[in-house]
């Protein structure tokens, strides 16, 4: 376990924003279903490394190096690359096990449990391990649309190769369609053609992904905790960053600009990964109620219940409805016990973005690395003091 000690400070330069994990996951599963040359974002995070690591292993069973049965899938912790593979797993006719941590298997996944059930695949979950075998057909398919847009996005990646055309149907309420919108685009750049009319997608069958040339596009996700420090008496540059990116995240400006003018309410339905930085944006201004929150309690952690417990810590009280978040004005105080990051990259870096203006310690600071291993060089670039240290657990 790492701690991170971070001392009171405001940041200035300009950076460069990292690679977009959510576009960097798409773009390496299309590359490889076009059999051509495997797209890399320019820095690997833990997440975008295990979706590497398990198409690698695809690219072995392709090319007849694995035996059958034997396919073993390392998705570590990442949901996306265990979403997003799966149905194309299912399109193998072969025994696939996907292995990684616990929490991973804790995680939802509801809606392909019930599509293996129904048409009577192999469903077989252990507790940090998952296999499943079946012979996936063209139909239609049906999405509860406030559970995860990954389920979505990993039957776009698969339905296309089928015999025949599929229809992917939304059971409103439907939330995160930027996150859907990203797949889709990043389809098209193959290829590959989905249509999506309201509630409803359709998937041609019988297509082919064509190779082509695409570079990663920065991140707003994580863009957002850099950007966050201008609040704070900082001033921090973001480049890199698509002003007509489909990436939902983009909206963090508009929200952060609402909570510097005082109390505000935002619906974080279509982008609820920013709701930790959004909240601890809120904690250090005048606080802030939020709408749309409930899918926190299904991330890497208990996203509302950590940042509840944590921003405590600052002197800040909130309340974690059943579907809303509400942060009570204050002034932050100094954390007298060191902060936890919950295994959290976003907990993290939300965290270190209050720290920089109160300074405190944090355990379990390794989890940046999910998704921004630079975090905190990155932080240090922009002259706030960070220093990290190899504790005992």
């Amino acid at each position: 376990m790492k701690k991170a000690v971070i001392f009171p400070g405001k940041a200035r330069g300009r950076v460069k924003a990292p690679p977009s994990k959510s576009m960097a996951h798409r773009l390496m599963i299309c590359s490889f279903l076009a059999e051509g040359d495997l797209i890399l974002p320019e820095s690997d995070s833990m997440d975008t490394l295990a979706t590497r690591r398990c198409l690698e292993e695809l690219e072995r069973f392709r090319r007849g190096e694995a035996a059958p049965d034997s396919l073993r899938l390392p998705a570590g912790e990442s949901g996306s690359t265990l979403r997003f593979l799966l149905p194309y797993a299912l399109t193998l006719s072969e025994r696939v096990t996907f292995t990684g941590a616990e929490r991973l298997f804790e995680r939802p996944l509801s809606v392909y449990e019930d599509i293996c059930r129904q048409k009577g695949f192999l469903f077989e979950k252990e507790k940090a391990s998952l296999t499943v075998r079946g012979d996936l057909a063209p139909d239609t398919y049906k999405c509860p649309g406030n559970i995860s847009s990954q389920f979505v996005s990993g039957l776009l990646f698969a339905l296309p190769l089928l015999e025949g055309g599929s229809k992917i149907m939304l059971e409103p309420p439907v939330e995160s369609l930027p996150y859907i919108e990203m797949t889709l685009k990043a389809l098209s750049l193959f290829g590959v053609k989905a249509v999506r009319r309201d509630n409803v997608i359709e998937i041609p069958g019988k297509q082919r992904y064509v190779p082509c040339r695409a570079s990663v596009e920065g991140d707003y996700s994580n863009a957002a905790f850099l950007s966050a420090l201008s609040l704070f008496g900082g001033e921090v540059e973001v480049e890199g960053l698509l002003p007509d990116s489909v990436q939902g995240d983009r909206i963090y400006g508009e929200y952060f600009a609402r909570l510097a003018r005082g109390f505000a309410e935002l619906d974080i339905s279509d982008c609820p990964d920013l709701g930790p930085v959004l909240f601890a944006v809120a904690a250090g201004l005048s606080g802030g109620r939020f709408t749309g929150t409930a899918r926190l309690r299904l991330k890497e952690s208990d996203r509302a219940a950590a940042m509840e417990k944590e921003l405590l810590k600052f002197g800040i009280r909130c309340r974690n409805g059943e579907n809303s978040f509400t942060v009570f004005p204050g002034v932050p105080k100094k954390p007298e016990a060191p902060l936890s990051g919950h295994n959290d990259h976003r907990i993290v870096m939300a965290l270190c973005t209050l720290l920089t203006v109160t300074g405190g310690e944090l355990l379990g600071a390794e989890a940046a690395d999910k998704s921004f291993p630079e975090y905190f060089d990155t932080l240090k670039k922009l002259g706030i003091k960070a220093e990290i240290y190899a504790v005992d657990q």
